[in-house]
């Protein structure tokens, strides 16, 4: 099962990138109408979360959340996407080199839930915002496009 939960985390953590590649860099800086932070700001939580539960499944226990993205980089499309392929890096190698135990396990559940919550924020968003999906997304999640 832990083999099926790593391969669903990988294939959220790659969606992710595509998204971001895909969209506008201004759309970064872009939020809905009510109560709403910026799309940038919501891959600064992917980011830190990525980095924080890579952290703690190598040390097997939470060790506090950070985030090397900082505020102003999460508007610049370049930054983002170096975060992400950097953290997805840590966290692929980690993934093959910790000695599981059950609490590395549920922090990698943790993780997927997190993702998983993320992109469905995200795909909101997009929608909110009249975006577009990648075609990845579009094609996994049955997305329709704006008319």
């Amino acid at each position: 099962m832990r083999e099926k939960v790593v391969a669903h985390v990988t294939s959220a953590v790659r969606a992710h990138r595509e998204l971001v590649a895909s969209l506008p860099e201004a759309d970064l800086g872009r939020t809905l109408a009510e109560r709403s932070n910026t799309i940038g700001a919501q891959m600064w939580c992917v980011v830190g979360a990525r980095e924080s539960y890579t952290r703690a499944i190598r040390e097997d226990g939470w060790a506090g959340f950070d985030c090397s993205l900082s505020g102003p980089e999460t508007a610049t499309k370049e930054r983002v996407l170096e975060a992400l392929d950097r953290c997805e890096e840590a966290l692929i190698e980690v993934l093959g080199d910790v000695e599981w135990t059950d609490a590395r396990e549920r922090l990698l559940l943790d993780l997927l839930e997190h993702e998983v919550q993320h992109q469905g924020q995200l795909i909101r968003y997009i929608y909110a915002l009249g975006g577009r999906f990648p075609e990845s997304w579009a094609n996994r999640w049955a997305l329709e496009e704006p008319g």
